[in-house]
């Protein structure tokens, strides 16, 4: 058992989704720090200087005691960090959309394949049409 689970694991298939998964971890990090720390003060720049992260709807505000601690924390819908993710995943997306494209302009163009011969049925009619005459 231990000699097939060996075997399983060193095929080439194993080693390449190990090697996969952890570029796409790499991949991830540097995709993330471009979209937060470039292209995000971008965003919000041309929102007018508006940070999305501290958008959000007040349901119930926060209680503080007279010496300034927080008795009741604030309760609210923090939309804006959802529509920085949604910015975040159209702009990743976007970014993909570019490498994929520039990555199938690189691919040689398949050959067409060759004009096909006549099928078995063709042949089979000829020799009949053949021997009727």
């Amino acid at each position: 058992m231990w000699k097939e689970f060996k075997n399983f694991i060193m095929t080439g298939n194993v080693i390449d989704l190990a090697v996969a998964v952890i570029l796409a971890g790499a991949v991830g990090l540097v995709i993330n720090g471009f979209v937060t720390d470039i292209m995000m003060p971008i965003v919000g720049n041309f929102a007018g200087g508006v940070d999305f992260a501290d958008m959000k709807y007040v349901l119930s505000p926060a209680d503080i005691a007279a010496d300034g601690t927080i008795t009741k924390p604030e309760n609210a819908i923090m939309y804006g960090k959802w529509v920085n993710s949604i910015i975040n995943l159209l702009i990743v997306g976007f970014v993909l959309f570019i490498i994929v494209k520039a990555y199938n302009k690189t691919k040689k163009p398949k050959a067409a394949p060759a004009p096909a011969g006549p099928t078995e049925i063709d042949l089979l009619k000829e020799i009949r049409d053949a021997l009727k005459k």
